[in-house]
């Protein structure tokens, strides 16, 4: 069952999800490397109470944080703790928040110090890769013609597509239909129309697309353990072009104060 939103209930999607962003760039500010993930975390949970929101994730089947904190071969789902971010360590950030009765999610990968240019690379093939799938997230098109658009962007440079984690409608629950993979063939799958809400999340790694979960329940890692880099929006289908419910402005905005 997929559910359609009408105008106004996008628009209080609209203020979850733009709360997101700016809780990302609120942990942003505190990034750099001897940081602990769980002081991020303790930041954004403070963040989300302060502007009269829920954090999404928390409890959301047992998870223990209000974000997901995925560090290197971490693709997702990592639990913040006693971990320490180093020099050249990427770390995904995945936040989602619960307002107005509507879920908002979304999600940064973020350069810790020196990073190697080939995971920098990384990181913003799959973030060029998101904005791919948003421009075939229109009414008409097909779910197929998001993940064909992610999956070409990323394939040529032998970057792994992760298979067994995908995208998803976002409404009332974190977790609705449709599923969005990220690969798919052109005119496959369900008929995008305007009303749906979905989130799109290319988790691209850097080795082969082969992923492990830990011992922990929740963690995923690359089988390999080479890095994967994970950029997330919620948006809104239309016709022409998608409606971005999320944004990245406030986090980009931190990011360039911190190295300029």
């Amino acid at each position: 069952m997929i559910y359609f939103k009408t105008d106004e209930e996008i628009e209080l999607q609209r203020e979850s999800s733009l709360l997101v962003g700016k809780t990302l760039a609120e942990v942003a500010k505190h990034l750099k490397p001897g940081v602990q993930t769980a002081f991020l975390d303790q930041i954004a949970e403070t963040f989300i109470k302060d502007h009269q929101a829920i954090p999404g994730f928390k409890g959301y089947g047992g998870f223990p944080g209000t974000l997901c904190i995925s560090v290197n071969e971490q693709v997702v789902h990592g639990i913040p703790g006693k971990q320490t971010l180093k020099d050249g360590d990427i770390v995904s950030i995945d936040c989602g928040v619960l307002k107005n009765g509507f879920y908002g999610d979304s999600a940064y990968t973020f350069a810790i110090g020196n990073v190697s240019e080939a995971v920098l690379h990384l990181m913003r093939l799959t973030k060029e890769a998101l904005y791919k799938g948003i421009e075939q997230a229109i009414d008409g098109n097909r779910i197929g013609d998001i993940g064909f658009a992610v999956q070409s962007h990323v394939e040529p440079f032998g970057y792994g597509v992760v298979r067994e984690l995908v995208g998803h409608g976002v409404g009332r629950k974190l977790h609705e239909k449709p599923e969005v993979p990220n690969y798919g063939k052109r005119g496959n799958g369900i008929k995008l129309r305007v009303g749906m809400v979905i989130a799109i999340e290319p988790m691209i790694n850097l080795g082969g697309r082969g992923v492990t979960q830990e011992a922990d329940g929740w963690t995923i890692r690359t089988n390999d353990r080479l890095p994967s880099a994970h950029f997330e929006h919620t948006l809104a289908i239309k016709q022409g072009k998608a409606d971005i419910l999320s944004s990245f402005e406030e986090i980009e905005s931190v990011l360039n104060n911190m190295n300029g």
